[in-house]
């Protein structure tokens, strides 16, 4: 940890160096996350559950841990504006940006699995509200109404495994391509899992660092950096992932992924970070990015309810949203540059 903040210090102190890191952090992020896929895909066939299953939870978990970790490091430094703004901004920037790439870059039309995205997009849409009527009263998600996400969330996933338990994704799984039998064994499967997964964290860490030094040079203010540029930084192991599968036809792994991810950033992430220390926004930052957020996602869940399937029309539409949400936010919130170039 120290090794850490003493490198982020060092980079943060040198503008050509945060460049530098930046080309070499996503560099290994592509590669980390190719294998990441392979090891996910492989693991899910060896289990015979369903990649959807896998990438809601398994993958989704494992992609969420820069959020938890920038979130719960800021509610702890009483930076409660980036905790929830990183929380909330990535579910936006997952849903129109990377699952949106993902329907874009994909080989073929991503089949969605009915089942899996009445219960998911259901969930998700009701701890949406919730969460936001936590916050409407005054401005705070404190620490009970995050121990109720969190415990949301536990029974989430309880629910996913007892459904799979009494088999009911089995015709789900049937219907999966059986593709090639890969004769790599469990050990040394979970050992590429896991240099995968560090790979991702380690180069997201220097990302987040390095784009945050650049911005900071270029005089953007420290409110658009947590609510556009660390969510954007935070997100990059789920668009990463996303592409990635897409690429590789894989495309139940990234619906999965993206699923998982905003109900974690939501219950896990952001109840996490409550219960570490009471999150207060301005009434503002509640009303531009809670918002958004239902805008974005109910199309998501809209368009895939649509022949169930997510097709690069689809995506573009998506990534539109996403783009007017930039706009509008720089609308909402205008910068005041400033001369400094440093953090």
């Amino acid at each position: 940890m120290r090794i850490m903040q003493t490198i982020n210090a060092f980079i943060e102190s040198h503008l050509p160096l945060a460049w530098l890191a930046l080309v070499v952090s996503f560099a290994v992020l592509a590669k980390s996350t190719d294998m990441f896929v392979d090891s996910s895909v492989t693991l899910a066939k060896k289990l015979k559950i369903p990649r959807l299953i896998i990438g809601i939870v398994l993958v989704s978990f494992a992609t969420t841990v820069p959020e938890l970790s920038v979130s719960l490091l800021s509610a702890l430094q009483d930076k409660p504006a980036m905790a929830l703004g990183n929380a909330i901004g990535s579910v936006i920037c997952n849903s129109g940006l990377a699952f949106a790439l993902a329907g874009v870059i994909s080989v073929s039309t991503i089949p969605i699995i009915p089942h899996v995205l009445k219960t998911s997009g259901f969930f998700l849409l009701f701890i949406e509200i919730l969460t936001f009527l936590f916050v409407l009263p005054d401005n705070t998600l404190n620490r009970w109404e995050g121990s109720i996400l969190v415990i949301l969330f536990a029974a989430y996933m309880i629910f996913l495994f007892l459904q799979h338990k009494k088999g009911r994704f089995q015709e789900d799984l049937d219907k999966e391509e059986p593709g090639r039998e890969c004769d790599v064994s469990m050990p040394r499967l979970f050992v590429l899992f896991l240099l995968s997964l560090g790979g991702i964290v380690l180069a997201s860490e220097f990302i987040i660092t390095s784009a945050t030094t650049i911005a900071r040079s270029f005089g953007v203010p420290e409110g658009i950096i947590a609510l556009t540029l660390v969510a954007l930084g935070t997100s990059i192991p789920e668009i990463a992932t996303c592409i990635t599968a897409a690429r590789k036809n894989e495309g139940a792994l990234a619906v999965g992924n993206i699923l998982g991810a905003n109900i974690m950033d939501i219950c896990w992430v952001a109840g996490a970070s409550a219960i570490a220390n009471n999150l207060t926004l301005s009434k503002k930052e509640i009303f531009f990015m809670f918002p958004w957020m239902f805008v974005i996602i109910g199309m998501m869940l809209l368009l895939l309810r649509v022949r169930y399937d997510l097709s690069r029309k689809k995506g573009l539409i998506l990534f539109g949203l996403y783009l007017l949400y930039l706009v509008s936010f720089f609308f909402f919130f205008p910068p005041h540059c400033n001369s400094g170039t440093g953090p």
